[in-house]
């Protein structure tokens, strides 16, 4: 690591470990932190962003129903930060039991495993349970369970060192602060999750950047910090599910999420770092709430549908279930909907009669269905450009 490239201790100080090589050991996260005027213009427009899909969310008639979408949307997007290449095509195939090659499940079960490292968050959230460093420790359980970073010590803390960039410790772009304290940030930082004196959004900026700089994990510390985002916009009560999947911009924008985080402790300057975080909530809270809209517009449309066409119940269960998971088996849907496997066939024989639904496998057995046109409204024109 270069020393003379920081040149602000700001953020944090570079030092010399005792064990000889540079390190950066970062600073309490700030808890004022006054704001240039392109910020505040930026996180007032952000801040409406969110609020209008938070109110989009609010009117959904069935909720549950997106959360399926959004998080396999972040879960790819996040992963794909990393380096993996399954796209949501490939997940849901993955999820219906659908492996084209040894690769390809190794990518889709790291991606299905943000999926589950997330839900799991979730759900400790709204069982009162706060953000912390052990909930933390649990989602990266599930992210490193049975992929390849399962070696790299799931759901513990590391007690070694780790660098971003280079091939070693010397020659490294950024090391994180050591391991006695690399705990002690951690302990300030969730602390600071805890606190509510700054503006949300400023807040989840702040610990997204602080969360990078201390880097507690061996493996899967991009994947668990983005995952803070949305957990703390529903803790927050800011969003009723976690629409906002933020990597879609970061992932769009990779080279500059990677300098601005890297230029922050480098120069002590934080509005940089700001103005591009609240961009991308812009821009993705919009996309959202065109998406949700579009969903619910489509939902309402196909059920109005088949409800003129007199069809039966499990017919019209199984159609609102694909907005969900628009990939389907005759068994997943005899699960989904608590129906006989003869029913669920022909329930999904009715929507391959209307075009709803196409078979693609081309087998007589084992069949895979495809919603294209519900995947389509759910999954289309993901995009993290500027607006």
């Amino acid at each position: 690591m270069r020393p003379h490239a920081f040149t602000s201790n700001a953020r944090g100080e570079v030092r010399k470990t005792e064990t000889g090589f540079w390190a950066f050991f970062p600073s309490d996260v700030p808890r004022r932190v006054p704001l240039s005027d392109e910020v505040v213009k930026l996180l007032d427009e952000a801040t409406g962003a969110v609020h209008r899909l938070g109110g989009v969310g609010r009117l959904v008639p069935n909720p549950h129903l997106l959360i399926g979408p959004h998080l396999r949307l972040e879960a790819v997007l996040s992963s794909r930060i990393e380096g993996t290449k399954t796209d949501v095509g490939q997940l849901l195939l993955f999820e219906v039991g659908q492996v084209p090659s040894r690769d390809a499940a190794d990518d889709a079960t790291e991606v299905n495993n943000y999926v589950l490292a997330m839900e799991h968050g979730l759900e400790r959230i709204r069982g009162g349970f706060p953000i912390s460093v052990r909930l933390l420790r649990e989602m990266h359980e599930r992210l490193l369970e049975g992929v390849r970073g399962q070696n790299r010590r799931p759901g513990e803390l590391r007690s070694s060192p780790v660098w971003i960039g280079g091939s070693t410790l010397e020659d490294a772009v950024f090391v994180p602060p050591p391991p006695d304290e690399m705990r002690q940030a951690l302990g300030d930082l969730e602390r600071f999750l805890h606190e509510s004196d700054l503006p949300l959004l400023i807040q989840l900026a702040l610990a997204h950047y602080q969360f990078e700089v201390i880097h507690p994990f061996l493996d899967g510390n991009g994947r668990i910090g983005r995952l803070l985002i949305p957990l703390m916009l529903v803790l927050r009560e800011a969003l009723p599910q976690p629409l906002l999947y933020l990597s879609a911009y970061f992932e769009h924008h990779r080279s500059e999420y990677y300098d601005h985080l890297l230029i922050t402790s480098q120069s002590g300057d934080l509005m940089p770092w700001l103005a591009f975080f609240l961009r991308g909530v812009r821009q993705q809270a919009r996309d959202s709430e065109e998406r949700t809209v579009r969903l619910v517009e489509l939902q309402h449309q196909l059920r109005n549908e088949l409800l003129d066409e007199g069809r039966p119940n499990s017919v019209i269960r199984l159609a609102e279930q694909l907005f969900a998971s628009p990939v389907v088996t005759a068994a997943r849907v005899e699960a989904a909907i608590g129906v006989t496997r003869p029913t669920a066939q022909a329930a999904i024989d009715a929507l391959v009669e209307r075009g709803d639904l196409l078979e693609v496998t081309g087998r007589q057995r084992r069949r895979i269905y495809e919603a294209p046109r519900i995947f389509q409204a759910v999954y289309g024109s993901v995009d993290g450009g500027d607006r």
